[in-house]
């Protein structure tokens, strides 16, 4: 029998955003009705108190500790597979940690989404930029001393990737530079570790070089992350940059369609055993607004 546990982990911190809370617990709301059972990770709500940036990130003592609530109910369960709801995408470290000493360090991971979260983005303290790296060794060290076997670097795909054009990079460069943020090339990571990656433009041309990933490197067992602004913002309006408002428009933004993804992971079903899927970073504007609307509304007042 394969024991499969569902977690909804409705933290915040991670992307300094109260709203992925919200995002969290509606995903998994959404979500197909299973008989497996749902484990909600503990997570500080916000209080109003703004985070405080502690050693480089903000929220840094909350986040270590509901990495650790998570690893332990994980522990606790022993699942052969599990389905993270987030919240940001630092959910998915302890699952994917748990995951790959699960499977003797051989874990396959696909990392879908817009952005590699391999290294911290100077000047934006935000641990949601760093779960990637942390779970291959190469992020935040105290994040990644709760990683006890790394995955390996063969094993992990990168799949999605936004590309900006040249002009759109200068405009985003000298916006961020204004901010105080410097652009960080990913680039001399990605090439040390040799990780396999595909852009959002190839892979609606072709799934061809994620199928001869998983035979190369012999993937057997499989995690998914599913960081859902890989999406295109013009057909998905549930995330963060499709806010008009959002500081973080300058940054570079997913244009996979939804029935590529479909046929994504259909692959990955039919190629590997999926043992882990994280979906993460849902921000759900339409509820979100009318949600803050209808708290205006003097006849719905306390």
């Amino acid at each position: 029998m394969t024991k499969t546990i569902r977690m909804l982990m409705p933290q915040w911190q991670g992307g300094n955003n109260p709203h992925y809370s919200f995002g969290a617990e509606l995903l998994a709301w959404l979500a197909p009705e299973s008989n497996h059972p749902m484990i909600e990770v503990p997570v500080q709500p916000y209080s109003g108190t703004p985070l405080t940036n502690e050693n480089g990130v903000y929220g840094r003592k909350q986040l270590l500790e509901q990495v650790k609530s998570a690893r332990h109910l994980i522990d606790a369960h022993q699942p052969d597979r599990i389905v993270m709801f987030g919240g940001d995408c630092l959910v998915e470290q302890a699952p994917f940690a748990y995951l790959n000493e699960r499977y003797g360090g051989e874990l396959g991971l696909i990392w879908i989404d817009a952005h590699s979260d391999i290294m911290k983005i100077p000047g934006y303290d935000y641990g949601h930029t760093l779960p990637l790296g942390n779970l291959l060794g190469e992020g935040d060290e105290e994040f990644a001393a709760h990683v006890p076997v790394p995955l390996k670097p063969e094993n992990v795909f990168i799949a999605g990737l936004a590309a900006s054009t040249k002009e759109e990079g200068e405009v985003i460069a000298g916006t961020l530079a204004k901010m105080g943020i410097d652009i960080p090339d990913d680039s001399e990571i990605l090439n040390r570790l040799a990780i396999k990656t595909a852009g959002a433009a190839e892979l609606a041309n072709s799934l061809e070089s994620v199928k001869t990933w998983i035979k190369q490197a012999g993937i057997q067992h499989l995690a998914i992350h599913l960081d859902l602004d890989v999406l295109d913002s013009a057909s998905f309006r549930s995330l963060l940059f499709a806010n008009p408002e959002s500081p973080y428009l300058v940054s570079p933004k997913g244009t996979m369609q939804i029935s590529r993804l479909l046929e994504l992971m259909d692959l990955l079903s039919a190629e590997t055993n999926v043992v882990g899927l994280g979906i993460t970073e849902h921000m759900p504007w339409d509820a979100i607004n009318m949600k803050n609307m209808l708290e205006r509304f003097p006849i719905l007042a306390k």
